[in-house]
This record gives structure tokens, sequence and C-alpha cells, in this order.
């Protein structure tokens, strides 16, 4: 269609950063000369004082005429119908010249039709592909392609060092639903940007980072940075072939909870220790102590420290504090290598007011509700996702995926699964909506929580997904398929707050607090539970782990053995935050590493030996891991010993002979020639004992052998005395030939 020569109105929309359509008057455009059809180009460069026309194939230069003062200038090409590839040759106020692309002739379009009818559908789960910033090569000339979605916005722009940070010059393209696109030639990998987004709406303007970006700038300063995310290779094939089956529910998952930023710091500057170092220190202790897993708080892009990445502004970015994407990478790949699995804390829940990152994005509540009764987390002070709009769904499933495919990521832990289900999670009466049949449950949160997970476990087979859910809600770990949310696992809230609480006590009390240890099995089964002990528990006046523990320094190490010992025998898969397997004794803090000087000593070096030995006889022993979810795996022994604060309790493999008895006394008197009720005849052996010399207790212990009688006992067929140390944990098999690196 000809083009009509510019109004007034029009060049200063343009000099302003305003106009909201550049390719329909930048670049290379038709134009009518005396009735004829010609071409015109049309270049703003403000900061330029000269401005020409370079045809690529011929080489010859045609002078554009400064048609603004403001920097707009324009030429015709009277004799030419025809589009041809050109370079602009620009002349700034110093004199220099120089040749640049100009991105207003690269006239195809990015994002198709098609793909944008799927993002308005809430359907574009590969979203990343396309949305935000790309190395690619359009017609020979190498360069990042920018897609943004801001549906409110007059206009968009990208911002950078390339333009001097000025807002008016890289204006994008306008797509259907809300999307912006822009190619910018002969830009490198490594260059910061913003979108400078100007709304519709009371001309409200913000420089905004890429919801999309895939890197940024070491907080404080919050631009995103272009980068190739498929450039390197994987090594971990042999990993991924085999994980679903190593995450299987008959598997032992033993996971180490850790914070990046404070697991360990530079020992001179207190500085952040980089992904690729800490790839070699984290495998190293995980290996050595046995853990299956590493579970890394949240490492998604986040401007305050003290948030302990909980509040995401990059949702596709791995946080600069400790180095690269590239970097990110390696970590992964090399936990992989070593037969480390590792999960990401992911962040749906809400999200900071920044003004940089999604808040208040294109001038409108576009990734929050608008109403604060449901768009605001009062107690955290952050946004709330409006998970019934399609395209915040996309956006945030596209995350999800995004870890898992293109970071080979092995499980998402998402957080806050409670405050998303609840319509009144942290509200006062009055202060919330109800759904429209006046409940209080988020049917819109629901169904997006369904909609992940039916997600995650279509387009990245064998990864999990594990809910921190704190209510009762039902079946958060079945199917959705049957009505459930649709997890891989839970987190065991109930389980880890009575367990503390009781262990807290000082044991001559603990006789009247019995049921704080025996009711979760009440409910053991009704889900796929992991048991943790998370970073939550460790902070906030809640004191370390062996701090919490009663008594003198000796009662504290072994009440703690203990409980790790009743931990490792009770159903459920486990998961431990980092400085508990060695006896941290202060409370966690993000801004400090862990006080590893405390190994020298040799109470926690045992603890941590303890901690590393019970790993193993949970990974080696089927009968501790295989049968999880299910009465078939549990039988209680005894569990009515009230005065004696003693339980004993037997947990078997499918092969139900294959079995672990495990017997806890949990007070500070041995009890020796203790009877206890035996499934059969032969010889038992104690397999591992919390109270071993070798862990620092006092070496209460049983025979390398011990004959069952035929003495009925307890729910026993059979039953014998066994020697039940004080605080301690003992883990008793039928088997002739007992690893006796385990015994003490």
């Amino acid at each position: 269609m000809a083009q009509r020569e510019l109004t007034n109105e029009e060049m200063e929309a343009i000099v302003g950063g305003y106009h909201s359509a550049p390719f329909e008057v930048l670049g290379m455009q038709t134009s009518q000369d005396d009735g004829k059809e010609s071409l015109v180009v049309r270049a703003f460069r403000p900061l330029d004082v000269a401005v020409s026309v370079l045809d690529v194939k011929t080489g010859r230069a045609t002078p554009l005429e400064r048609i603004h003062p403001g920097g707009l200038f324009a030429a015709s090409f009277s004799r030419r119908k025809n589009p041809f590839a050109y370079r602009l040759l620009v002349e700034d106020a110093a004199g220099n010249q120089h040749e640049i692309e100009d991105p207003y002739r690269f006239q195809t379009e990015w994002l198709t039709d098609f793909e944008l009818h799927l993002h308005g559908e809430g359907q574009f789960l590969r979203s990343f592909e396309k949305l935000g910033a790309h190395p690619r090569t359009v017609d020979g000339v190498n360069g990042v392609q920018f897609a943004v979605w801001a549906p409110n916005a007059e206009r968009v722009s990208v911002l950078g060092p390339f333009n001097f940070w000025d807002d008016r010059v890289d204006v994008m393209r306008h797509r259907p639903g809300g999307a912006w696109e822009l190619f910018l030639p002969n830009l490198p990998v490594g260059t910061e940007y913003k979108y400078s987004v100007k709304s519709r709406v009371q001309g409200h303007k913000a420089d905004k980072t890429d919801p999309y970006g895939f890197a940024a700038q070491k907080r404080p300063a919050t631009a995103s940075i272009v980068w190739d995310i498929d450039k390197l290779p994987w090594h971990d094939d042999e990993w991924m072939e085999t994980r679903a089956a190593k995450q299987a529910i008959d598997q032992p998952i033993n996971i180490y909870e850790v914070h990046l930023g404070s697991w360990k710091r530079g020992p001179e500057d207190n500085g952040f220790v980089g992904y690729r170092e800490l790839a070699h220190q984290l495998v190293a202790h995980a290996e050595a102590v046995g853990y299956t897993h590493i579970e890394l708080m949240p490492i998604t892009e986040h401007p305050y420290d003290g948030s302990w990445g909980y509040q995401v502004t990059g949702y596709f970015a791995p946080t600069s504090r400790f180095g690269t994407p590239d970097d990110f990478h390696y970590f992964v790949d090399y936990c992989h290598q070593h037969g480390i699995g590792v999960l990401l804390d992911w962040v749906p829940a809400h999200f900071p007011k920044d003004s940089h990152g999604l808040a208040f994005f294109d001038g409108t509540h576009l990734y929050e509700h608008e109403d604060p009764r449901v768009g605001e987390h009062k107690g955290w002070g952050t946004k709330i996702f409006n998970f019934g709009r399609n395209e915040v769904r996309n956006f945030l499933l596209s995350s999800a995926l995004f870890w898992l495919q293109k970071y080979h990521i092995d499980g998402l832990r998402v957080d806050a699964v409670a405050s998303m289900l609840y319509l009144d999670y942290d509200r006062e009466a009055g202060t919330w909506l109800p759904n429209r049949y006046g409940g209080r449950e988020n049917l819109e949160a629901i169904d997006f929580i369904r909609k992940f997970n039916d997600a995650v476990h279509e387009y990245a087979p064998g990864a999990i997904t594990i809910a921190e859910e704190s209510t009762s809600w039902p079946m958060v770990s079945r199917p959705t398929y049957t009505g459930g949310l649709g997890f891989d696992y839970k987190w065991n809230m109930g389980w880890m707050h009575d367990i503390l609480e009781y262990f807290q006590q000082d044991p001559i009390y603990r006789r009247y607090s019995h049921h704080l240890i025996t009711f979760s099995l009440i409910y053991a089964f009704s889900e796929n539970f992991v048991l943790p002990f998370s970073h939550d528990e460790v902070v906030h006046l809640k004191r370390s782990m062996l701090d919490k523990m009663p008594g003198d320094h000796w009662q504290k190490f072994a009440n703690l053995r203990a409980l790790y010992g009743y931990m490792t025998g009770h159903p459920g898969k486990k998961l431990l935050f980092m400085g508990g397997e060695f006896g941290q004794w202060r409370e966690w803090n993000e801004a400090q590493s862990l006080d590893w000087h405390l190994l020298g000593h040799p109470k926690h070096g045992q603890l941590q030996q303890y901690v590393a030995d019970l790993n193993r006889l949970y990974r080696e022993e089927k009968a501790l891991h295989e049968v999880d979810a299910s009465w078939q795996g549990f039988e209680w022994i005894d569990l009515h010993d009230v005065d004696n604060s003693i339980l004993s309790f037997r947990r078997m493999a499918t092969d139900r002979d294959d079995s672990v008895i495990v017997i806890c006394n949990f007070t500070p008197v041995p009890r020796m020639g203790y009877r206890v009720g035996l499934p059969g005849p032969g010889v038992y052996t104690e397999i591992l004992n919390s109270d071993a010399v070798k862990y620092g207790g006092s070496g209460v212990g049983n025979p390398p052998e011990v004959v069952a009688e035929a003495i009925p006992w307890q729910s026993g067929s059979h039953s014998a005395p066994f020697n039940l140390p004080p605080l301690g944990v003992i883990f008793v098999q039928r088997r002739p030939n007992p690893p006796k690196d385990l015994t003490g």
C-alpha cells in the first residue's frame, strides 16, 4: 500500500518517542512521488548530524535530508520501486563516521499469528522460545530479537547502552494480543537492556526488566542481559535417562536443602562463591554425607538478599550473585555427572512490588489482581499473580518448563502452596473476597496448580513436583485425573511441627506428649510425604536444630541423633537444611557462611559421620524406603509405652521378609534387657546405634547376635531383650552377617 507523507503530528510522535507504529513510518517504505510509486527511507537518529543510505549491493551512498530538527532524516528514491538491502552511514557531532544496520529494514515478523493465539489462550507453554531476548541471524545479519507482552502499552521500546538508554529510538512493533517485538542488529551476547513501557493509562511510563530475561545484572543494578542459553553442551545423558526411576516413590530420596549465598562464603571478604566452585564443593559434601538430591532455595533472580530468593523478579534468570547462566549450567551438569539430583525452589505464589519488576507492568495490574483483597499478601508485602488470566498462567507454566527443559532441573518444590489455595490466607475477616460459590477456596489457583503439574509430567518426563502445603487439603499428591492437585510429593509440615515440639521438651515431660510422635502414623499414607527439617525452622529465634534440643551439651547431641534416627525410620522421603548435618549452634543467617570450623570439634564431626551412616543405611536398606506410602511397609511393634517414652516399629520392603526394626528410647535412662516383640525366630543384629562411641555416644548397645525367644510379646510371635541406649535409636535386622562398620 502506498505510504503518504508524514504529518507534523507523526513526526512529533516519532521524535517524542510516543509513536506506536514505527514500522509503518521508519525504514524503507513505499511512497507516492508525482503519482508514481517509489521508495522512501526514514531514520530517527537524534544524536547524529548526518545520515546516508548505503546500498549494500552497489556501495552507493545517498544522503538523507533532516526533516525534523529532533533528528528525523528521510530521502526518496524516485527511480526505484523494489526494496533493496541497505545500511545507514551515520556521522556524529564529533565528525566520526560509521556504518550501522537499520532495525526498521528487518520487516519480517517474529511471533507467528498461531503463537500469538496460543499465548492468548494460555497454551503457549514454550513461550520462552519467542518472548525475551534471543540471539538470531536475520538476512545474514547477527543480532538480538526482542519480544515482550504489554497489552495496555501505547509504546514499548528497547533501552540499552547501544542507544544511550534513549527510550525514543528503538521503538518496538505492536502485534495482536499485546505483544511487542523488535530485531536489533549487531548486538552481542552480554548486552544490558530494559524495556521502556509507556502506558495508555494516565501517561504512566516505567523502565522494566524483561519478564523473560535469561540473565540479569548483579544487584543493586536491575537491567536484563542478553544471553545465549543454548550454546553449551550437556554431559548428563546417563542421569537424564535414569532419573525417572531414581525419583520414583519406591526409591530413596534424601534431600539436602541449601541456600547458596550462605552455604559457604569467601573466607577473606565474606563474598559469594560462584556456581562452578560451589558445584565441586557441594557435590563432594553431598556425596560424603550421602544425599541423593540438592534442593536449592530460590536462585531465580531477586533484588533483595534478605528475601532468601523468595521475592522473584527474574523467573527465567539464574541469579547473577553466583555467576552467569553458563556457570549455572555447569553446576547442574556437574551434579548430574556425579549422580546428584538438583531440585529448585520455585515461587509462583507471589512477587515483589519493585518498580523494575512485574508489578504494574504496563501501567495496569497486568500480572497481579487489581483488587488488593485478592492481589496482595499484606504480611509479605508482595503481589499475587492473577491465576485466572490466560497469559499469566502461560508465563508461570513457561517458567516452570524452562527450568526443567533448559537447565535439566530434576524437580520443582513449589513454595507456599497453602497461600495459593485459600482466599483468606493470612487475612482478617472482611478483608478477603469469597469465590463464586461463597467459599474460601481459590478456584483459579487450584486450576493453575493442576495445569502446572499436568504440564510438568507431560513435557518434562522424569521430573518431580513437591508441594510445601501446610494444611490438610486432601489429595495434594494424587493425580489430577482422580481429583488431586497432581504433585508427586508433599512436605509433611504437621509431622515436622509435632516432632520438634516433642523433642524440645525436657525428657521427663515427654510422657505427657507421647501422641506427638505417634499421631503422624494416622495420616502418614494419605499423601506421598517428604519429612522436612527446613530453613524456616532454624531462623527467627526458633534456634538451630542442635540448640533446640534440651539438656546439657552431651544430651543435646544425643537428642539430635535420636531425632534424626527416628526421622530415618519413619515412612517418607527425607529433607534436612544445611548445617543440621554437623550441628550448627547458631541460627541460620543468610549473610554468613555456615560455621564449618565446628567440624574441627569431635562432637560435630561425629554427628556428621552419624548422619552419613544414617543416610547410607536409608539408601541401602529397601525396607526403609521402598514402601513409603502404604501400610504394607510399616507396622507398630509397640507404641503404648508412654511412661518410658519408648516406641518400636518395623519397616518392610516389598518383600516383607526384608525388614528393619527401629527401637527408640527418648529418655536419658538406659533400659537394659528391655523386651521387644519380634516377627519370628532367628538371630537379630544391631545394624546401627545412635549411641555408638564413634558418634559421640555412651556406647550402650547389644551383642552381635541377639537370639529371638519363642515368647510372644507386644505384636510379635517372638521376642528378645535388648539394651536401649539413653536418648538413643537402634536399628535391628534379622540377618547372619552384620556390617561391622555400622555397629559401635
